[in-house]
């Protein structure tokens, strides 16, 4: 169940991002993988759109599916039936939108110097682990034509060009901006109380007898022993990897910062009466014991702009090239004839 719910939330994640038509990969002719490269005409790929009478395939549906989802071949090389839709569904606006790109390209003669080609010919090859590989991949997906594959190669820089000049180009932002929306924003920047620590936690069994609540107590006194006997960080994160029966000891015990207000009341009072480095007594919550390390404390507040300008302006910059592509996909689509098929 875990597993699901964290696939399913990535899974959104990709899906909603192309869903918006926001191409956040290459052009997918430099994604290796054991099927036809976008745009080659192969005997059993069937078409499944036109874009002003180009004809886009089930080999570049395909290839974008595999680009969305780069862990097909973690799930017998195709995508979980339960997402195949939404999968497929974003692949397809993905190609329609690369392919309205490339030919907004070639309406403004848009041209790739040599110097360019050369490089992104010489990078396409070091995919490839020895020239025979390159030669079956050249064999099978391009029938043995260089041209073939030169071609897609100067259709995924067009691409990238084009998308350089009406989106990386324009999506910049200044230190005056970043300000701005700090200033305007308080309530973004309010760092809640937080605490960061390490457990080691005895749990008794589900339903536990009285003589198993006992050896619990006493794993839990002798565990309290041990830690009260360690100095280090270290030293307390190796004792949670050996005798703590919480999930947190494969991680040495390790909690990131957390918000008092999901802390239990008990834990919260302990460590409210510490110091960084100190080694709580036994917290009994329930049936179950806890011993805490407290590296840090931070107080609520506001953060300072200097912690948080670099990380905003990554974030900025995201949203407004978001938008840019998102602008550029509905301005190509306008005047566009698109049959999905």
């Amino acid at each position: 169940m875990r597993f699901k719910f964290t696939f399913l939330a990535l899974l959104l994640g990709i899906v909603s991002s192309v869903s918006a038509q926001v191409t956040s990969h290459k052009p997918t002719v430099f994604k290796s993988a054991p099927i036809a490269t976008p745009g080659s005409q192969t005997p059993t790929a069937a078409a499944v759109a036109r874009v002003n009478g180009s004809v886009l395939t089930s080999a570049d549906l395909l290839r974008e599916e595999y680009a969305i989802f780069p862990y097909a071949k973690q799930h017998g090389g195709g995508v979980p039936k339960e997402f195949e839709k939404q999968i497929r569904d974003g692949a397809l606006k993905m190609i329609i939108f690369e392919e309205l790109v490339y030919q907004e390209a070639l309406r403004r003669n848009m041209a790739i110097p040599p110097a360019r080609m050369q490089r992104a010919k010489a990078d396409f090859r070091k995919q490839f682990a020895t020239p025979d590989e390159f030669s079956k991949f050249l064999q099978g997906d391009f029938g043995g034509s260089r041209q073939r594959l030169d071609d897609k190669i100067r259709r995924s820089l067009l691409i990238e060009a084009l998308l350089k000049a009406e989106v990386e180009d324009r999506c910049s932002v200044t230190p005056a901006d970043v300000r701005a929306f700090y200033d305007k924003n308080p309530a973004r920047f309010h760092q809640p109380e937080t605490y960061r620590f390490q457990t080691i936690s005895i749990l008794p069994p589900q339903n536990a007898t009285a003589a198993q609540l006992k050896e619990a107590l006493t794993r839990a006194q002798n565990a309290l022993k041990q830690a009260k006997a360690t100095k280090t960080v270290d030293e307390f994160g190796l004792l949670a990897e050996k005798i703590s029966d919480d999930d947190y000891r494969v991680m040495m015990g390790q909690h990131k910062p957390m918000p008092v207000d999901q802390m239990a009341p008990q834990v919260i009072k302990a460590l409210s009466a510490m110091k960084p480095n100190d080694v709580s007594d036994l917290i009994q919550i329930d049936k179950a014991y806890t011993i805490v390390k407290l590296q840090e404390h931070t107080p609520s507040g506001q953060k300072k702009f200097q912690e948080v300008k670099a990380d905003l302006a990554k974030e900025l910059k995201e949203g407004k090239r978001n938008k840019l592509r998102v602008a550029l996909d509905a301005k190509l689509h306008q005047n566009a004839k698109i049959e999905e098929l």
